[in-house]
């Protein structure tokens, strides 16, 4: 049986971030197939194009990580009914120079939570317009919107919400097929 690494990238910056927290219990969740690494984006500078050819170390560095994944797991919050900066930040980081994109070809996973109604219903759709063009095949069938309400994380940084740990599980067991099928045919 293959493993996959799974590049994790949070686009939060919040200490108690609630995309934090349902990334790491996603990982914990992970069968045999699936490894995470979260990769860090908090201290990348704000894009240039006048950098381009000469990358900050960490760009660099995020590059590198994202390059020897095998899929990329996107967690996002929604902020103003979009993708917060720091994550389109890294992901225009990622794709530059022109013709040197990371995430060519990598199979992705979007999730997110959010305490509001729709979760973060609305920044996945501008996530999915995005990584769409960044040539990324992504998981499109279940979307995975999670509304954090009082309980649903339990304290040990686990869910606590059984319907919401199935969901989750089963979430994970379509992503990891999505990831075999797509790293499977770069082998």
């Amino acid at each position: 049986m293959n493993t996959y690494r799974i590049a994790v990238v949070v686009g939060s910056l919040r200490k108690n971030s609630y995309n934090r927290q349902l990334a790491d219990t996603v990982a914990a969740m992970a069968t045999g197939t699936l490894r995470f690494q979260r990769v860090r984006i908090d201290d990348l500078p704000l894009y240039n194009q006048d950098e381009d050819e000469n990358q900050a170390e960490a760009v660099q560095r995020m590059k590198r990580e994202i390059c020897a994944a095998d899929g990329v797991l996107f967690v996002t919050p929604e902020y103003n009914r979009s993708i917060p900066g720091v994550l389109k930040n890294a992901i225009d980081h990622g794709s530059r120079p022109f013709g040197d994109s990371a995430w060519e070809g990598k199979p992705a996973g979007i999730l997110g939570a959010s305490p509001g109604a729709m979760g973060s219903a609305l920044s996945q759709q501008h996530l999915r317009n995005v990584l769409a063009s960044l040539d990324m095949p992504t998981l499109a069938q279940p979307e995975a919107y999670v509304q954090v309400r009082e309980g649903v994380f339990d304290n040990k940084g686990g869910v606590s919400d059984e319907p919401l740990r199935v969901f989750l599980q089963e979430w994970l067991d379509r992503y990891a097929a999505w990831v075999a099928r797509f790293a499977g045919s770069k082998a």
